[in-house]
């Protein structure tokens, strides 16, 4: 019993030594040293950061790397944040606005002032300071990183609530043959409401498609694109006609080739009938004019082409006067370069021509003359340089029907206007009193007389009438090409040709014959070029004024038979 008992105190005496032992153990544990415990806390920062998705800046960070392997996988990294500021970023990377700054080595947006860059927090916008030009430079990116970045962008916008964004953005990857892009394409097609859209997704879509394993994918987007004309098709087309093998696919690449290239042929006709159009409705203009004045009082009026210009001039004036109003100066050039061409075209009439009348070589001569000092007034006003007007922003673009055919909003215009000034003009000569009077001086001046009307008075409207035409048809030039002393000369052998083919003092054959000219000039233009169809057309009139003299449609009236 005694060394049961001796056991047993020996047992309890070890047990209170090693709880005495545990008790030290855990004291100096909770005694350590403040650098171990700030060690520990760092540790377990370090842990938590490493745990922790990375920041905007941090990504951006990694674009100082010299490696554009590194770079790209940073451009795709930040595409992947769920943040607004992801496309103005991409943006500034693109126009090398973000700046990788060396003095500690961080990425951030950045301007040029002064000999300086100043920095800006990429996130905040808000301003860091400024370091020296050598001290920062902009973020280096080559023609593949671009390309990334461009797709990363349109799959941003591809998924914009406007839909004329999608539209570009589709079009944009059309041609991109990335999975992820493709994928993309694909989810949003499943989605989309917009016909233009699921155009230029179908597009991109069957144009990857080509590149399929199966044959029988690659015929299906084959038939499909058949009838496409956008100028990726048509390469991928001869692209895959020159790597397949198989006689089926050599076929169906043949014929949809065939039908793409007959399509495109049919709109280039278009294209240059729509330009002959715009030509011929500037040759209206410019000869509407003419034809009144020509017509009614028989006088070949030289300067008629320096009219023009004043009008042109005009709505230069106009423009200068108005410069914050480019919008809507024209609608002030209009009624003015009328006002300002017939004021100086009845001066013309008054003080020359009506001292001429029924001498046609003089009266040749005395309106060159004018011509003249007309070119020479402008030149010592406006110095001989050319000049531009702004065109409106309304008259800008052109309205895309397909890719390889569009109408340009400024000659859709002109065409318009000219048609336009054309009825106005009709509708004065036969509905007014005014447009009676030059009728009945125009077909019998002696019976006008006799009956009271004062074809003095006619004569001078008539002319300024005509003279305001001219001048119209200068603010419409004005659009088209720069404004100078010597627009005019490039017109009036134009307008006579009109006037003579179309009949002398008819209107309606005047139209025919400015859109007829400027039409067939056009066709000509591409087989023969510009020198040789203005040729071959005068040749034309040549033969048929000896075949018809009076034109396509002859004057009635006792003046015509004389």
């Amino acid at each position: 019993m005694g060394y049961s008992f001796s056991r047993m105190l020996a047992a309890i005496v070890l047990a209170i030594m090693a709880s005495l032992s545990w008790a030290d153990e855990v004291l100096q544990d909770t005694t350590a040293s403040p650098q171990t415990i700030e060690a520990m806390a760092d540790a377990d920062v370090e842990e938590d950061i490493a745990g922790a998705p990375p920041s905007i800046q941090d990504i951006l960070n990694q674009l100082a790397s010299r490696s554009f392997d590194d770079k790209e996988a940073a451009i795709r990294q930040l595409a992947e944040q769920d943040s607004p500021r992801v496309v103005p970023l991409l943006n500034a990377l693109m126009n090398r606005d973000l700046v990788h700054n060396r003095e500690d080595d961080t990425i951030s947006l950045g301007s040029k002032q002064d000999g300086q860059w100043l920095l800006l927090d990429p996130v905040s916008e808000t301003e860091i300071g400024t370091v020296d030009s050598r001290a920062a430079r902009p973020v280096v990116i080559n023609n593949r990183l671009r390309t990334v970045i461009n797709n990363q962008l349109a799959l941003f916008a591809l998924n914009s609530d406007d839909s004329e964004q999608r539209v570009q953005a589709a079009a944009q990857l059309i041609g991109n043959d990335d999975p992820d892009m493709l994928s993309a394409l694909r989810l949003r097609r499943e989605s989309e409401d917009n016909s233009r859209v699921i155009e230029q997704i179908d597009t991109a879509l069957n144009i990857a498609a080509l590149g399929s394993d199966e044959l029988t994918a690659r015929l299906n987007a084959i038939d499909t694109l058949s009838s496409n004309l956008h100028p990726e098709v048509k390469n991928r087309l001869n692209e895959r006609l020159r790597l397949t093998e198989s006689d089926a696919e050599k076929t169906a690449l043949t014929k949809a080739l065939r039908r793409i290239d007959s399509r495109i042929e049919n709109f280039q006709t278009a294209d240059t009938i729509f330009f002959g159009l715009s030509l011929g409705s500037v040759l209206l203009l410019a000869a509407i004019g003419l034809a009144i004045t020509f017509g009614v009082m028989g006088v070949i009026n030289m300067a008629h082409g320096e009219l023009i210009m004043l009008g042109a001039y005009t709505t230069y004036v106009v423009q200068q006067l108005l410069p914050n109003s480019h919008e809507w100066s024209l609608l002030v050039a209009v009624p003015a370069a009328f006002l300002v061409s017939a004021f100086v075209g009845i001066l013309i009439e008054r003080f020359v021509i009506r001292f001429l009348y029924g001498r046609p070589l003089e009266t040749l001569l005395a309106t060159f003359g004018v011509s003249l000092i007309l070119q020479q007034a402008v030149r010592v006003i406006f110095s001989p340089l050319n000049r531009t007007v702004i065109t409106p922003d309304w008259m800008s673009g052109a309205l895309q029907i397909n890719p390889v055919f569009s109408l340009t909003y400024n000659r859709l215009y002109i065409i318009f206007f000219a048609l336009a000034v054309f009825l106005g003009l009709l509708t004065l000569l036969k509905k007014t009193r005014l447009g009676l009077q030059v009728r009945a001086v125009s077909q019998n001046r002696t019976t006008a007389r006799a009956l009271g009307i004062r074809s003095e008075r006619v004569n001078a409207l008539t002319f300024g009438l005509g003279s305001g035409i001219a001048g119209i048809a200068g603010v419409a030039l004005a659009q088209l090409t720069n404004v100078g002393p010597n627009l005019g000369q490039s017109y009036i052998i134009d307008s006579f040709m009109v006037v003579v083919f179309g009949g002398v003092g008819n209107l309606w054959g005047t139209l025919t014959a400015a859109f007829g000219l400027g039409i067939a000039n056009k066709l000509l233009e591409p087989m023969a070029g510009a020198v040789l169809a203005k040729i071959l057309v005068l040749i034309f009139i040549i033969l048929f004024i000896q075949r018809k003299p009076r034109g396509l449609f002859p004057q009635r009236g006792r003046a015509a038979e004389d």
